[in-house]
């Protein structure tokens, strides 16, 4: 597992309170919403919001893409790695 991968998964769990959750709970390919994770649309925001403060970054939440970049702990560490090297 990269730095990247860990530290979303650290951050997930410490802005939405999942305490009884580890790192190691959390499967980098499996779905954040719906049958994987389980998070919400109101896990989905407060997520966001933790995402841009942590790492700096802006989120477009009407970008057409921006649901494919949550999908996954590898697609959300893709996002903001490519957010972080100056990509749109």
């Amino acid at each position: 597992m990269s730095d990247l991968h860990l530290e979303v998964k650290n951050l997930i769990i410490d802005a939405l309170g999942l305490e009884d959750m580890t790192a190691d709970d959390i499967d980098s390919t499996a779905p954040l919403f719906g049958d994987g994770l389980g998070l919400d649309s109101v896990d989905a925001l407060e997520l966001g919001l933790a995402i841009q403060k942590h790492f700096s970054i802006k989120i477009d939440a009407d970008s057409k893409d921006v649901r494919q970049h949550f999908a996954s702990i590898d697609s959300l560490a893709d996002f903001i790695r490519s957010k972080q090297q100056g990509g749109q």
